[in-house]
């Protein structure tokens, strides 16, 4: 659902799970990093409220979105590690570059989760412009970090 008709923060407590014994690895590319620091603020808010210990929350920075899945691969591989999520941000322009990326990042996060059997959550925002990476990174739309953090978590119930 496009988020101008839903807010990415709302979200509905059904299958929410006890995750306090859960370990969660975050990924979080460093392009547009002020995009994906409110993401990321959102996620771990989220987690910290749904019982996730700081101390079972494990960041790990990449470069940019097309260096999650790999990030994402490196710590779906431990087994301490229940579920990663991915945090990005890639802005339109006026190149075909955004197509390629937002199509290599998507395949690549759901590549990991089916080899490795545990939740890789695409938490990669693809706006057309500046202003709605930031309406959806905390911003009058909600938060991507707070939708992808609580799908982390619905997806460990399964």
């Amino acid at each position: 659902m496009a988020s101008n008709l839903k807010n990415l923060s709302d979200y509905s407590s059904k299958n929410v799970i006890d995750i306090s014994n859960k370990t969660f690895a975050v990924v979080v590319s460093e392009w547009n990093e002020e995009v994906t620091e409110s993401l990321y603020n959102g996620a771990i808010e989220t987690l910290k409220q749904h019982g996730a210990k700081p101390n079972n929350i494990v960041r790990v920075d990449v470069p940019g979105s097309f260096e999650l899945s790999l990030g994402a691969q490196k710590l779906a591989q431990r087994d301490d590690v229940d579920a990663v999520i991915c945090l990005g941000c890639v802005i339109q322009g006026e190149t075909r570059h955004f197509d390629f990326i937002c199509d290599a990042v998507a395949h690549g996060i759901t590549n990991v989760s089916l080899k490795y059997d545990k939740p890789v959550i695409f938490g990669v925002l693809t706006p057309e412009n500046q202003k709605q990476a930031t309406d959806r990174a905390g911003g009058k739309h909600g938060n991507k970090g707070d939708e992808a953090a609580i799908t982390a978590i619905k997806m460990l119930a399964l």
